[in-house]
């Protein structure tokens, strides 16, 4: 399970050996807004977390974020080289649960997995390797998980029996998953 501290959040990726489940970590320091990325992260997945950020900046008011921060704190994003991630965008919703959650202070849930792409505008888009996320998340004692909307037909497509005791939730807008994820209505 990950740490009781603001800015972890956990995201579901998809490796050549299946699915595997992926810590985003986001911490801020004095600074003058930079945003630093480390750990295994391919360039569509470095898009995701500017993408993530700049939806951050631009909503900041709605979220309950004093827009001054973003001049006063270095941002760090870290996904450690554990999991190696195949399909790029699909961490974005959690790189945004991340960001929120370390400017915000407030804790992601702890049991709650995750995958999507994120647009500018807010919108969850699809992605693959849903049933291999699925049962990675499973097996690792996720009992919720967050999908696009447009995934609910391949979580269909799962044996009932192999996805007992998971409550889905389906998104189409990031402030849902933010909703869900740090209570932010």
């Amino acid at each position: 399970a990950t740490p009781e501290v603001p800015g972890v959040t956990v995201g579901l990726a998809w490796t050549q050996s299946g699915g595997d489940i992926l810590f985003v970590e986001a911490i801020l320091s004095p600074g003058k807004g930079k945003l630093t990325l480390t750990g295994n992260l391919g360039d569509v997945m470095k898009e995701s977390a500017s993408t993530a950020l700049s939806f951050i900046k631009a909503n900041s008011e709605t979220l309950g974020i004093d827009p001054k921060i973003f001049e006063e704190k270095d941002i760090h994003l870290h996904v450690p080289e554990g999991a190696i991630p195949k399909d790029g965008p699909s961490a974005g919703i959690t790189m945004l649960t991340a960001l929120t959650s370390a400017f915000t202070g407030k804790r992601a849930k702890t049991y709650v997995a995750m995958t999507g792409e994120i647009t500018l505008r807010g919108k969850v888009l699809p992605v693959g390797g849903i049933k291999e996320k699925i049962l990675a998340a499973k097996r690792a004692g996720m009992k919720e998980i967050i999908l696009c909307q447009e995934n609910e037909k391949h979580v269909a497509e799962i044996n009932p029996d192999y996805i007992k005791g998971i409550e889905f939730h389906y998104v189409s807008r990031m402030e849902k998953v933010l909703k869900i994820t740090l209570g932010i209505r």
